[in-house]
């Protein structure tokens, strides 16, 4: 099995490195803040979320498109609240997307 330090880097650079900004800085941030306290069942549900495509990823975050049924956990639950947490931290309104 997986060294889980090697697991979690692998997902924090996924989560960073996607290609998409606005992708970028939700996901990079929360991987960075969950992503060493995820259980092993939220972690594998993230890593299967990062396996989608980003502007999917984004609009399911930013609620203007629905998330699939596969997708509609409490990872995405988590995403969705870190987003606001994550543009208010950056100065933002508390409209964040």
């Amino acid at each position: 099995m997986e060294h889980d330090e090697t697991r979690l880097k692998r997902l924090k650079y996924r989560a960073w490195h996607r290609g998409f900004r606005e992708a970028d800085l939700i996901l990079g941030p929360f991987a960075d803040t969950h992503g060493p306290n995820l259980p092993p069942d939220q972690l594998a549900a993230f890593e299967a979320l990062l396996d989608e495509a980003d502007p999917d990823i984004y609009a399911w975050i930013v609620e203007t498109a629905d998330t699939p049924p596969q997708h509609d956990n409490e990872i995405m639950r988590l995403l969705k609240q870190f987003r606001f947490e994550a543009f208010a931290a950056r100065g933002g309104g508390p409209h964040g997307g």
